[in-house]
């Protein structure tokens, strides 16, 4: 059996990027502590989901891949010998910015990223406002625990790119997420779990948990927690993260389970991407 020990987290902003740095890199060794081989933060991680509102001055959050934030993380990879996932604010030239993982081996090398395809731009995510849509389609990199796929928050209401990922050969995705009460909750329940059944991987979904009125006060929205990892058949490994406190979630995934999983139901086999051409439709 081939095991990855994995961890994802789930965290309440503090009010300020300082200490959000220092908190997650606190989570990183803990991580790494419990034996975790690779970790995944939520989306934007170090400030507050600024969604919330549509303000010039968040544009400041955003920095490079090669900026301050993913040097400090890569260094830490390498020292703690984890892999991580990074979700944050890019800066790809001054004034071009996207929601962005940054994905970073064991030896502390990025690997490439993941530029957030599908925006949202309604109440309280606003994010039209603050990225361009991805452009660098649905990449999956070989690891130093097997083969990873991203994929950001929203991202997750559309089957086509997990289907993507799968189809570049993902054996475990990281959905990191800024997810509120709402019309959402059901579709937390069975997104992930669809996913991972119609493609035979693992899926793993931090999302933020707490308010944010230290932030945004009377327009806060409460983030609900409940991060979760399921695996090839759908199923839940371990218990759902808490939907009120943060929490670091550690959990074993049997990567046999993925090859098990796709012989079991032959959905590559069985595809039809001739027969689908109104979904590529303009």
């Amino acid at each position: 059996m081939t095991t990855v020990r994995a961890a994802i987290t789930q965290t309440t902003w503090t009010g300020d990027k300082a200490s959000m740095l220092d908190k997650h890199e606190g989570f990183a060794r803990d991580a790494a502590a419990q034996g975790a081989q690779v970790l995944s933060f939520q989306e934007l991680f170090y400030g507050p989901y600024f969604g919330i509102t549509q303000d010039k001055k968040y544009y400041r959050y955003a920095e490079p891949v090669d900026g301050p934030i993913v040097q400090r993380f890569a260094a830490l990879a390498k020292e703690l010998g984890t892999v991580m996932v990074l979700p944050i604010y890019e800066e790809q030239q001054t004034g071009v910015y996207y929601n962005t993982s940054v994905l970073v081996d064991a030896d502390g090398s990025v690997l490439g990223i993941y530029r957030k395809n599908h925006l949202p731009h309604l109440d309280k995510f606003w994010e039209k406002f603050y990225f361009r849509p991805g452009n660098l389609g649905y990449p999956v990199f070989d690891t130093a625990v097997g083969k990873i796929g991203m994929y950001i928050c929203y991202d997750r209401h559309f089957p086509e790119g997990w289907r993507e990922l799968g189809l570049n050969g993902a054996h475990m995705v990281f959905n990191p997420n800024a997810t509120k009460p709402g019309l959402s909750n059901r579709l937390w329940e069975v997104e992930g779990p669809a996913a991972a059944v119609a493609n035979g991987y693992f899926v793993l979904q931090p999302n933020r948990v707490g308010r944010e009125d230290n932030e945004y006060g009377d327009e806060a929205v409460t983030f609900y927690g409940t991060s979760q990892v399921i695996d090839p058949r759908g199923n839940h490994v371990g218990a759902l993260g808490s939907s009120e406190h943060e929490e670091l979630l550690v959990r074993d995934l049997d990567l046999d389970l993925v090859q098990q999983m796709r012989d079991d139901w032959q959905f590559y086999r069985d595809r039809r991407p001739d027969s689908y051409g109104d979904i590529v439709a303009p």
